[in-house]
């Protein structure tokens, strides 16, 4: 018998009429794990919970609305498409819910079903086609499709810590496109608002580094934020560089959120036919991060990438 269970969400509507978006939420031995959630604009996982039940993320936030939980996106990219005097350069937004900048916002929506294994005792790996999908233009009235992705999410839950690894694929179809320089992208989470520094939450890096603006920049590994979840509780989220990046560069503010970016200062060129992969770790735990051993869980993620 599985271990796992996938619940889609009821919702009743009047008939004929369907819902823009969706949810399904992941169980584990009858505990919640975390959702697969459909936004308007992008796919993300919300809620998320530790093992013992806290949930450690926020989905839409007054300051910043596309911040939703646990997501990835990038607000500079690039199609360079052939035209009659050489090629043109369209630049798309997927990472602001508005025009940002003076880019129109993409979505990035699912193409077909998702599918999910047990690929070994208590762990779990689903697969999500996606479509980057810019926004309706002329000549493009539905948007043209400017990247192919395939996401993989490979789900290890614990007693003290769950493990969620996440590999993103990107192709693209007849242009060459390219991502970046932006510090906005790629991995990103935004925690509950309990556990923000400005409400007595710690933020710090693999160097031992804390608050926002001594860990902005390059050089860590792993960055965790972690703080009250109530009645007494502590909890926390760490996202995990790939070590095999020779560039990363982190955005972490003490208000909530912080962003993995491998793109800071060079950009990311895609050619047709061509794939690029990107992983990253992040560890949903209880208590704080000595407690979550995060040191081991990274070297542990070294080792399953040699």
């Amino acid at each position: 018998m599985s271990a796992f269970e996938l619940v889609g969400d009821e919702i009743a509507l009047p008939k004929g009429a369907w819902a823009k978006t969706h949810r399904r939420s992941l169980r584990w031995r009858g505990r919640d794990i975390l959702a697969f959630t459909q936004g308007l604009h992008r796919p993300y996982l919300y809620p998320v919970y530790t093992p013992a039940g806290f949930a450690v993320t926020t989905e839409s936030p007054a300051d910043h609305p596309h911040h939703n939980s646990v997501w990835a996106g990038a607000d500079h990219v690039h199609a360079h498409v052939p035209a009659a005097a050489g090629r043109e350069t369209y630049t798309y937004n997927f990472y602001v819910n508005e025009t940002f900048q003076g880019r129109a916002p993409g979505r990035i929506r699912q193409a077909g079903a998702a599918s999910s294994e047990e690929v070994g005792e208590d762990r779990l790996r689903t697969v999500r086609e996606l479509n980057w999908i810019g926004p309706p233009e002329w000549a493009a009235e539905d948007g043209r499709v400017v990247l192919h992705e395939r996401r993989s999410l490979e789900i290890r839950p614990g007693e003290t810590a769950h493990v969620l690894d996440l590999t993103s694929e990107l192709t693209t179809g007849e242009w060459e496109v390219s991502i970046g320089p932006t510090r906005h992208a790629y991995f990103n989470f935004r925690v509950a608002e309990s556990m923000r520094v400005v409400c007595g939450g710690t933020l710090m890096d693999s160097e031992g580094r804390s608050g926002g603006r001594a860990i902005s920049g390059a050089g860590a590994r792993w960055v965790d934020y972690s703080g009250p979840v109530g009645g007494g509780h502590l909890a926390g989220f760490a996202l995990m560089a790939d070590p095999a990046w020779e560039e990363i560069g982190w955005l972490a503010a003490d208000w909530g959120t912080v962003t993995l970016q491998p793109f800071l200062t060079n950009a990311q060129v895609i050619q047709p036919g061509e794939r690029v992969a990107m992983r990253a770790r992040f560890v949903v735990h209880d208590g704080d991060a000595e407690t979550a051993d995060l040191p081991a869980l990274y070297e542990q993620f070294c080792r399953e990438l040699e």
